[in-house]
């Protein structure tokens, strides 16, 4: 089992910044990608950014591309997400997830994940 722990939501303006972290523990070893998917009231879960535990490189959804960072501690089992330049649009719950890796890459979709989060709110006012 691996718990994962959000933390770092809130309310901020349109153009500010959030950093959300997300706190892995338990049989971590088994998981080789982290990500993050957002989910706004009456659409469905959707990918944001990955990150595998090993090598260097992120992926991300064209509407964060430039704006959102994803980044890992191994040491702290932690992943995070710097969210800069945040739109109304970005407002949603904010969940990550572990998984396996697929052809060396992390999934971008939700059904490729095993483990999830509890969720942590962001809002960004207009």
């Amino acid at each position: 089992q691996v718990q994962l722990v959000e933390s770092g939501g809130g309310l901020v303006q349109a153009g500010g910044s959030l950093r959300l972290s997300c706190a892995a523990s338990g049989r971590t070893f088994s998981m080789s990608a982290m990500g993050w998917f957002r989910q706004a009231p009456g659409k469905e879960r959707e990918f944001v950014a990955a990150i595998l535990w090993s090598g260097v490189n992120t992926y991300y959804a064209d509407s964060v591309k430039g704006r959102f960072t994803i980044s890992r501690d191994n040491a702290k089992n932690t992943v995070y997400l710097q969210m800069n330049s945040l739109k109304p649009e970005d407002t949603a719950v904010y969940y990550c997830a572990a998984g396996l890796r697929y052809n060396g890459r992390p999934g971008v979709t939700p059904w490729q994940y095993d483990y999830w989060g509890q969720g942590t709110q962001v809002t960004v006012s207009s």
